[in-house]
């Protein structure tokens, strides 16, 4: 193995605006997703889905996550072609997702084919694989382009954008409901208008940002890279295996924050998975099985509604989030936004009147804010910027595996301890989302701004 030293030059500050228009894709991708967070389980249990069943089909996520997001940094770390280096990946991967939400709310008009509910969870795994295509690239190409001193800023811009999309995204099915007419119920197994025309107006929205990212933000090419650190460039192993050696070799920092991670990802999966039902019974009413009455598609719209306060309370809060972490630290940031998460989704359980919710998303909101930006920001600062695409990667393991493990065993947890009631789902993520808060305190990292 040879080495030489190579001498580094500082790279460039990037404006606000430059820093807007890389990371406006993400707004496309979150628009997407909030749809997927909002209305997937709406779906599937249309479908013919049962509670208990939910998070198995939810595993599509965290399952195709695992496998493509490190394999997709490992090659976009070696990629460069007149297109970019992560540009070509995050084009593929939106084009991909908004095909999957043209076809997953119309998987009943496929039942000639199989079961729609067959149909609707291929389309979801077809949607999650393509948003991790997308979406990985992304968290690299802001380490590619910013010096440390921008890096929190920049990962604060993706999540004040992330925010903006997924409040449109989840608010879009009530509004084309309350404001524009579009009917909010169908017939027993049929998703309603309002729902289908959402995921079309998604889907281009999706390609719209994303093509706004690749017009306007140019990559440096691998040499310019390679001279704004001092490396050592090694003669390294080629081709996967080299993602297992990274993955022996991870730092000691992105140990500690997976189980920062597990707590925090456990927690979302049970609220993106079981909050839709778990205020259909407990605050509306709703009988278990009933997905056509008017009652399950008030608590179905409403739960958007709530998803698009916590999303838009994370795009306000993310913008003053760098500024907390440079007055205390930020690994006390996230502390704190964790256990105002945690306080967050406890609260749900004592809330009768459904239009209280919106201050249990107050406190959900400051924790999916930090959640988006400030363990990658802890993260960035300890490893390698030559290995910076594998590693954000390597990383969502420690996203995916809780998600994996509360999709195998959360709708078991609910169905022979809480008979079926989701509500206890969301007490146990707000647990989770406290022992999260507790355990950033111990990560020994860098604080370099």
């Amino acid at each position: 193995m040879t080495k030489d030293t190579q001498k580094s030059v500082a790279k460039p500050r990037l404006s606000n605006a430059q820093i807007f228009n890389m990371s406006m894709g993400f707004f496309g991708i979150q628009f997407g997703f909030a749809l997927q967070n909002g209305n997937a389980s709406r779906i599937l249990q249309t479908f013919g889905a049962d509670v208990e069943h939910l998070s198995l089909f939810w595993l599509a996520a965290p399952l195709t996550g695992m496998i493509v997001q490190p394999i997709i940094g490992h090659y976009s770390d070696k990629t460069w072609n007149k297109f970019g280096r992560r540009r070509p990946y995050f084009l593929v991967g939106a084009i991909l997702t908004a095909i999957a939400l043209i076809l997953m709310p119309n998987s009943a008009m496929m039942a000639s084919l199989m079961p729609p509910i067959i149909i609707g969870a291929g389309m979801l795994m077809i949607m999650d694989a393509s948003i991790n295509v997308a979406m990985e690239p992304f968290r690299a190409l802001v380490a590619d382009k910013l010096p440390e001193s921008q890096r929190s800023f920049g990962f604060s811009m993706q999540t004040f954008l992330i925010g903006a999309g997924a409040i449109s995204g989840s608010w879009l099915p009530y509004i084309l409901s309350e404001y524009a007419g579009v009917s909010k119920v169908a017939a027993q197994g049929q998703i309603p208008n309002n729902v289908i025309y959402s995921f079309y107006v998604g889907a281009a929205i999706l390609l719209g940002t994303i093509l706004w990212t690749v017009v306007t933000t140019k990559e440096y090419p691998p040499e310019e890279m390679e001279s704004f650190q001092t490396t050592e460039k090694e003669v390294e192993e080629a081709g996967l295996m080299s993602i297992l050696k990274d993955f022996s070799r991870m730092p000691l920092t992105m140990k500690q924050l997976g189980l920062v991670q597990f707590f925090s990802w456990f927690a979302l999966f049970s609220m993106w998975v079981f909050t839709t039902p778990a205020v259909a019974q407990h605050i509306y009413k709703v009988m278990p099985g009933d997905t056509s009455s008017v009652k399950f598609a008030d608590a179905g719209n409403w739960v958007g509604i709530l998803f698009g306060v916590y999303n838009g309370i994370s795009a306000v809060y993310a913008l003053i989030l760098p500024s907390i972490a440079r007055l205390t630290s930020r690994k006390v940031a996230h502390a704190f936004s964790l256990l105002a998460g945690g306080a967050g989704l406890l609260s749900i359980y004592f809330i009768t009147n459904p239009d209280h919710l919106i201050y249990s998303m107050i406190g959900i909101g400051l924790a999916w804010g930090s959640i988006l930006s400030m363990p990658y920001a802890i993260l960035s600062s300890s490893i390698p910027p030559r290995k910076m695409g594998v590693y954000m990667g390597i990383f969502n393991f420690f996203i995916t595996m809780p998600q994996i493990v509360n999709g195998f065993f959360g709708g078991l947890i609910v169905k022979k301890f809480y008979h079926g009631e989701a509500i206890y789902a969301i007490v146990l993520a707000g647990i989770f989302m406290i022992l999260g808060a507790i355990s950033v305190l111990y990560i020994q990292s860098k604080e370099r701004d």
